[in-house]
């Protein structure tokens, strides 16, 4: 005898799969929690510390290297690095050091002391500590060939830039998992997983959020007016 509602008819194979089961609410929460907490220290980075055009374009051109980079990371490391460093970084930092105001900040009523201190990432005087480290690398690597056993001595030029390639490379990743990890304690796992999610993500973003600065500098606009952040709308 067949169940109930299961009466076979001709030509007809009775569907007894059992529908999917909804998707678990608190995962779905919590990515939901994720998604925002993304977008939320993304839209502080960028109204907090990106108002001047320069730094903006420069931004842009930090990140399109970056991705140039993250390709040739899968065939070359080091070389991916000396991109990453020498041109990437230093053009990003560059804007950040050397254009951004460091007045106060009308847009967001803070002093830029406050915008230091309640910085998610590295703000400038944990930047000044990465990048002493990241000066001395050519240093170690021309004063101990070896490294004391981690690298392979070089014998030319441009084996001694791979081998500060990739000292780099992994200052970049020690760099990343070393602000992680702080944050785990600072201000939980959460946090600190989005945070390394905006800095893997930041240069595909960046370039979409900057592409039109190197216009606005053109057109002679030093300072992002910020109309959207003083309205209180976020990207």
């Amino acid at each position: 005898m067949r169940p109930a509602g299961l009466a076979r008819t001709p030509g007809h194979t009775p569907d007894v799969r059992q529908a999917a089961p909804p998707p678990n609410p608190q995962w779905t929460a919590r990515m939901t929690t994720f998604g925002d907490a993304l977008r939320q220290q993304r839209w502080d980075d960028h109204r907090y510390y990106h108002h001047s055009r320069i730094n903006q374009t420069l931004h842009l051109v930090s990140a399109i290297s970056f991705v140039i980079a993250y390709g040739v990371l899968f065939v070359d490391p080091p070389l991916a690095a000396l991109i990453g460093w020498l041109v990437s970084m230093t053009t990003r930092q560059s804007g950040h050091f050397f254009f951004e105001p460091t007045g106060y900040d009308h847009v967001n009523q803070a002093t830029h002391a406050h915008k230091e201190a309640i910085k998610v990432g590295y703000n400038l005087r944990r930047k000044v500590v990465l990048l002493a480290v990241w000066a001395a690398a050519p240093l170690a690597v021309a004063l101990q060939p070896g490294l004391w056993g981690l690298l392979t001595p070089h014998t030319d030029f441009a084996g001694y830039a791979r081998n500060v390639g990739w000292i780099w490379l992994w200052l970049g990743v020690a760099g990343l998992v070393f602000r992680t990890l702080h944050l785990f304690i600072l201000s939980g796992v959460q946090t600190g997983l989005v945070w390394a999610t905006k800095i893997l993500t930041d240069p595909f973003h960046d370039i979409w959020l900057y592409h039109r600065a190197p216009l606005h500098l053109l057109r002679g606009e030093l300072i992002d007016p910020m109309h959207h952040a003083a309205a209180g709308r976020g990207h």
